[in-house]
């Protein structure tokens, strides 16, 4: 029971890491609020959740939207009267639309940056306050193998994970005075939809056979991120801040050409 007593909100919980993350967090204790754009997933999320024995409560909210934002908190703080850990999950990768800068259109740069990045600012944002009146606490940010070494083919999504790197060491050092730890977790190769629409969408990518050529030799699974975000999420961690930690296998530190 790491997180007893702890509320947390996770974002994109409907599926993959971030409902692996929502059931190992109810395992060990926590009151989690899955805040999902998607009705269906998060609904079903919660029934899963609950039946599972944790305690947890579905909020729709597109991440991306302020006024949707200020009403995921406000509903967590009516709900369980605080919040401790904040796990920004939420991600998009648009493999067909996102490219390289000159072909990449406008609109597309704007709705991926909307998702991938405006939505840690405003989550952040809005729920830090909150995290402070309750005493501290600790946030979880994701970033990707695309934060720390150069992909080609998707710049948009790029951009908004090495910016999140950025922003996690920033707000680390603004408000770890205020008990507030800020950390960023960067997967690459995880089995989950993502992955397989980035392997069914390139036919020149395929990810299974990628990462059997990192050092690890598989993928990893979400509930491999998920344990790491139990340990960010607890008091286990609560001598790191700023940290930027790649669960990867080890591929960008062997990258294959």
């Amino acid at each position: 029971m790491r997180l007893k007593n702890k509320v947390a909100i996770i974002t994109g919980a409907g599926r993959g890491i971030g409902f692996a993350a929502a059931q190992a967090f109810v395992r060990e204790g926590a009151k989690v609020v899955v805040a999902e754009i998607n009705e269906e997933l998060g609904r079903d999320a919660e029934a899963k959740l609950r039946a599972a024995g944790g305690e947890a409560t579905f909020v729709r909210t597109d991440c991306s939207n302020s006024a949707d934002v200020q009403a995921l908190m406000a509903r967590t703080e009516k709900l369980y009267g605080g919040l401790h850990v904040l796990y920004n999950n939420a991600s998009v990768f648009l493999s067909k639309l996102d490219g390289p800068v000159t072909d990449l259109a406008e609109e597309i740069w704007t709705k991926i940056l909307a998702i991938n990045l405006n939505s840690v600012f405003l989550c952040c944002k809005y729920a830090i306050p909150l995290m402070i009146r309750s005493g501290g606490g600790s946030i979880i940010n994701t970033g990707s193998s695309a934060s720390v070494m150069g992909i080609p083919g998707c710049d948009a999504y790029t951009a908004t994970k090495g910016a999140t790197v950025s922003l996690t060491r920033s707000m680390a050092v603004e408000y770890g005075p205020k008990g507030i730890r800020v950390n960023c977790v960067c997967p690459a190769g995880i089995e989950t939809e993502m992955v397989k629409a980035s392997s069914r969408d390139n036919p020149n990518f395929d990810a299974a056979y990628f990462f059997k050529r990192a050092p690890l030799g598989r993928l990893g699974t979400p509930e491999e991120v998920a344990n790491l975000a139990v340990f960010l999420a607890s008091d286990e961690s609560s001598y790191l801040n700023g940290a930027i930690i790649r669960a990867d296998g080890g591929i960008t530190i062997a990258p294959i050409s």
